[in-house]
């Protein structure tokens, strides 16, 4: 929230010849900068104990050059963590330029553009003045990859989701486990593809002992998410690392940095919020046809429920299932252990043990979190016989893509070869950097061969994981 670095230089005057001069009382720096109507000079930083300002001199001066380190025990001022204006509208500035990321060609983001600091600045004042009320929702089904029900939130809200995510996500991640995977930078869906092969490898040390993965899913996962159990969860974690330091090598806590009366009142405002509210039905209500109650935030039960597609509720729903994390690593002894959002699994070489931990982890998710365990979806299986995870299909010694996410791109690539040539491109490469992952060399030939129009007007260049459009062998 407005962190500021503090930089540490010394007062070590300037070089003249072989003497030195004004050393303890003035500060010489050169900077990178020529003069470009005269190369011998070049601009400089200089300071006393009543001014400083920029100057351009000769650089035969011979101004200090000298390794310049961060301080480590200069306190910051007073304005760094009491929330002011200035600071929340400059972290503001930085959540609407997060926001609009992939979206410049969205209505919605033109009109908020078009007087946009205008925007951001009445947002800072009902921020501060605690005024701010989120707007309604967007509500629709999509069908791909499967149905699902999504609220997207007015552009403004985002960018509060945004500033809170900006703020909370490093105290939050503190206190993840190295194995949780989502919505973590660095700790996608091919990093928890790794971890669980990793994990299997270990456990079965290197495919040559039996070993077996049990894969356990939540019903209805963030339609049943209880959002006053939410809400105390994350002002309990808040108010733990306010006290913690902010890195190994600081003497500052995150209460010297952050505005945690801010950040309670921003966490109730956002977790609290109903979406279903007054929301705006896009598309037809006939879309919802088909889609189970569980899998609806019109059907949950009161006081439940997170939109799915907000970037908070991926961070909340990490928040939440923490609980989980810790009780599985902790109580019941895990050490092959993942989870990404709400489908987890654990590796063991004792069938039966894996086959124990069902009922605990049944009762603990309805007793502590409020929620059910999918029975339909357990799966126990040998890790020789292969293990479907985020898309992938695992077996010994090698990973390629599942049926399922095979079918998927078998499809759009089939919808792309309908479209102009220069809208294939950007689709294209992100299909082969997916394939890239894996064993899918053959894979990958089988799907683009399926489509000769792309060679027609390109290559591939598997090796370099491209689409060259324009470009023959």
């Amino acid at each position: 929230m407005g962190r500021r670095v503090f930089l540490f230089l010394p007062a070590a005057g300037n070089r003249n010849g072989t003497s030195f001069n004004n050393v303890g009382s003035n500060g010489n720096y050169w900077s990178s900068s020529l003069n470009e109507s005269n190369p011998n000079n070049a601009w400089n930083f200089n300071f006393n104990s009543s001014n400083q300002n920029m100057n351009n001199n000769n650089r035969n001066n011979g101004f200090s050059v000298r390794a310049v380190r961060a301080s480590q025990h200069l306190p910051e001022p007073s304005s760094v963590y009491r929330l002011t204006r200035e600071s929340l509208l400059a972290d503001l500035r930085q959540a609407y330029f997060d926001a609009r990321r992939h979206k410049r060609h969205k209505a919605y983001q033109r009109r908020f553009e078009a007087h946009w600091e205008q925007e951001l600045e009445t947002l800072c004042d009902e921020l501060l003045s605690r005024r701010y009320h989120p707007q309604r929702s967007t509500c629709f089904v999509i069908s791909d990859p499967k149905q699902r029900e999504v609220f997207a939130a007015a552009f403004r809200d985002r960018i509060v989701h945004h500033l809170y995510y900006n703020y909370t996500h490093l105290l939050y991640e503190r206190t993840f486990i190295h194995d949780s995977y989502s919505c973590i930078k660095g700790r996608g869906t091919h990093y928890g593809i790794r971890r669980l092969e990793q994990h299997i490898r270990s456990e079965s040390q290197g495919y040559t002992e039996p070993c077996y993965v049990l894969k356990m899913d939540i019903r209805g996962y963030f339609m049943h998410i209880d959002r006053r159990r939410l809400l105390g969860i994350c002002l309990a974690s808040l108010s733990r690392m306010a006290t913690h330091r902010v890195s190994r090598h600081s003497r500052q806590t995150w209460s010297e940095v952050l505005d945690f009366d801010f950040l309670h009142y921003l966490t109730r405002a956002i977790v609290m919020l109903d979406p279903t509210v007054g929301c705006r039905i896009a598309g037809s209500r006939t879309d919802w046809e088909g889609l189970p109650h569980d899998k609806s935030l019109f059907h949950s039960p009161p006081g439940c429920g997170l939109p799915i597609g907000n970037l908070t509720s991926q961070l909340f729903s990490n928040v939440y299932l923490d609980q989980l994390d810790q009780f599985m690593k902790r109580t019941l002894g895990c050490h092959h252990y993942g989870r990404y959002v709400d489908d987890f699994y654990v590796v063991s070489a004792d069938r039966q043990w894996l086959h124990s931990l069902v009922p605990q982890v049944e009762a603990f998710l309805e007793r502590q979190l409020g929620l059910k365990l999918h029975r339909g979806k357990l799966v126990l299986t040998s890790a020789w016989h292969g293990v479907e995870f985020l898309g992938a299909w695992l077996k010994p010694y090698h990973i390629c893509l599942s049926r399922p996410s095979v079918g998927r791109i078998s499809r759009k690539l089939a919808c792309l070869a309908e479209l102009q040539p220069e809208q294939w491109e950007a689709s294209l490469n992100s299909y082969c950097g997916l394939l890239s992952h894996g064993s899918n060399y053959r894979l990958r030939q089988r799907l683009f061969d399926a489509q000769p129009v792309f060679t027609q007007y390109g290559m591939f260049d598997f090796a370099q994981r491209h689409y060259l459009l324009g470009v023959k062998k």
